[in-house]
């Protein structure tokens, strides 16, 4: 079932959540571990990252320095077909990004996951390496996401990258893409943001997941930023539940998020990490239920590869 189905016969909010692919020479128990406790909420789908390849610099005895690169999460695809295998009753949506592909490369992917009856994706620009200050595409690839979503649809009308192909296969893809209720770091501003998510939806994109916000007004703002702009999708929301101190100095340097001052002096009460666990536990069971009653068709919560947080949000949520 695709994704914009599911939002359209529920009558309550549904749970969802995202999981990161386990480290390379990880075995793949580690996301049947993450998954299996939230089974209980029945989530229609859940969403599999994709981390794109890392630049590191390995030196030598001599002092000599050697660039390589390596991919710390690989084997999406293969995820993607494992947990649909295992989980027969959940949707699976793997993160098709811009990042480190060619144009050939995406296709070759989109190809292998319809062969394996996958029809959501999550269609992203994807991060800059960490080398670099800002996003540099492959030389053949997409430069923002827009341009991967018509790469998508004209495979969805049979349109590949071979035009002497004949008789060719529509792909059935359904496409959701992602937004920022405080803007993308890389924006100039929220308008901005707004202008380029429409662009998304216009080429294609059926619904809208944003990044982790921990104010709900500033969801709720962007919902009606939305509907002014005439971007008509569903929106749902990211919730990721704040679990270590440091988050309070990385979250907002890495995702342009803002903390509520009443979050902030709450963790700053903590003595230890698991008292902060537990209050960021109880700050996202608020502003779940806040995001319950306002309506909206699904809540979507960020892993990060544990779920005993997630588990105890959903006891009291859903």
């Amino acid at each position: 079932m695709k994704v914009i189905d599911h939002i359209r016969n529920t009558k309550k909010t549904l749970f969802t959540f995202e999981i990161l692919p386990p480290l390379k020479g990880k075995d793949i128990n580690q996301i049947y571990n993450t998954i299996d406790p939230l089974m209980e909420f029945k989530p229609p789908f859940l969403n599999i990252t994709y981390h794109r390849e890392e630049v590191v610099y390995k030196k030598h005895k001599n002092g000599l320095l050697e660039r390589k690169t390596v991919h710390k999460r690989p084997g999406t695809v293969a995820i993607s077909a494992a947990i649909k295998y295992k989980y027969k009753t959940v949707n699976v949506i793997p993160h098709i990004i811009c990042g480190g592909f060619t144009k050939e490369e995406t296709e070759n992917a989109l190809i292998d996951l319809h062969f394996l009856g996958i029809r959501n994706l999550l269609v992203l620009r994807g991060d800059p390496l960490k080398s670099e200050k800002k996003f540099i595409s492959e030389k053949d690839g997409h430069k923002n996401a827009s341009d991967l979503i018509k790469q998508i649809s004209n495979l969805n009308k049979g349109c590949y990258l071979d035009e002497e192909l004949e008789n060719t296969t529509h792909t059935d893809f359904d496409m959701g893409v992602a937004a920022y209720p405080e803007k993308h770091i890389e924006s100039p501003n929220l308008d901005s943001d707004i202008y380029y998510l429409k662009k998304k939806v216009e080429a294609g994109a059926k619904y809208i997941v944003t990044q982790m916000f921990y104010d709900n007004t500033n969801f709720f703002d962007f919902v009606k930023r939305c509907k002014k702009e005439k971007i008509d999708v569903p929106i749902i929301p990211g919730i990721k539940p704040i679990s270590v101190a440091n988050h309070l100095n990385i979250l907002p340097q890495t995702f342009n998020i803002d903390i509520p001052q009443e979050l902030v002096l709450e963790i700053k009460k903590c003595k230890n990490n698991q008292e902060v666990r537990q209050v960021g536990i109880e700050w996202a069971i608020k502003q779940s239920k806040g995001l319950v009653k306002f309506g909206v068709p699904i809540i979507h919560y960020y892993t990060m590869g544990n779920s005993d947080n997630i588990y105890k949000i959903a006891k009291e949520v859903f």
